[in-house]
């Protein structure tokens, strides 16, 4: 083993397992590289499982659910921010047909792997991907008919920022679509919220989930608001987000043979376990709202 792959197991086993040790986002995903949860391609989402029975078709099936509800199609210009390594934009030039995605992530491995995947699709006419950030956005001011965030809005610091600049570049009667990972807390026995507490600041720590977006779905409805969106609608899909992504990866080893030795005793014992009681403390949530149109405007 190389010292630089010794370096990066090590840090890798330090972040994993040293509950005081985090990584800034740009850091995890360095680390994480391309060992996807997908089997053919490079997705860095959970996936919507209804009706498909692959972690690849069900990741894909959440690009196309955030895709549809944001109502996008020809002649929009979508703004795609935390795009991973760009197999959802690939999909949505081809199936979709917008005139344009451009696309803003922070971590630079990312987005060199990413712009090498859209070279080789033959789609750089189409897909302008960028090193930039979902909270100072380099875009001019209602520019865009669509910004997405498809599994990355609760990393931005502060998602609410986030809100606020994805309100400046859309133009009026523009829409904002969310795939988002918030907590919940719903239960009156002491016991289920203690567990409900713990799952979610495992993943809070791990992930680095600023503790200013920790709130429930009733407060991103009212944050969405104070940013300037109407006709907000957001409801849990987390149904059909945790019980079947963990019931896949429980009989199906491809991605835990993937990790490194610890990480994979880990992640079997994880997977032995129910999944209501793994993912106790996440929501998942697709929320949608509207920048008002020229007719909306007091």
């Amino acid at each position: 083993m190389s010292d630089n792959a010794a370096g990066r197991f090590f840090e890798f086993l330090n972040w994993l397992l040293n509950p005081y040790h985090g990584l800034q986002t740009t850091e995890v995903y360095d680390l994480i590289g391309t060992t996807s949860l997908t089997e053919h391609r490079l997705y860095l989402n959970l996936g919507y499982w209804r009706d498909v029975g692959t972690i690849d078709d069900a990741s894909e099936a959440l690009a196309l659910l955030v895709a549809k509800r944001g109502g996008m199609g020809a002649g929009d210009v979508v703004l795609d921010c935390g795009y991973g390594f760009g197999d959802q934009d690939i999909l949505w030039a081809r199936d979709m047909k917008p005139a344009k995605i451009i696309g803003l992530n922070i971590t630079k491995s990312q987005v060199g792997r990413a712009r090498m995947n859209v070279a080789d699709a033959g789609l750089e006419k189409t897909i302008d991907l960028r090193e930039g950030s979902a909270t100072e956005m380099p875009i001019e001011h209602d520019s865009v008919d669509l910004v997405v965030s498809l599994e990355s809005a609760f990393h931005y610091r502060t998602r609410e920022d986030f809100f606020r600049e994805a309100y400046r570049v859309l133009r009026p009667g523009g829409r904002l679509v969310t795939a988002d990972i918030v907590p919940t807390i719903n239960s009156d026995n002491p016991f289920r919220r203690l567990e409900q507490w713990i799952s979610w600041n495992m993943v809070a720590g791990k992930f680095n989930i600023p503790p200013e977006n920790y709130y429930l779905i009733p407060s991103y409805s009212e944050k969405l608001s104070r940013a300037g969106f109407v006709d907000i609608d957001i409801r849990s899909i987390r149904d059909d987000v945790y019980a079947p992504l963990h019931e896949y990866l429980s009989r199906d080893q491809s991605f835990v043979n993937k990790l490194p030795p610890v990480a994979k005793i880990m992640a079997k014992w994880a997977f032995s376990r129910p999944a209501e009681s793994v993912y106790a403390g996440l929501d998942y949530i697709l929320a949608y709202s509207e920048k008002p149109g020229k007719s909306q405007e007091i």
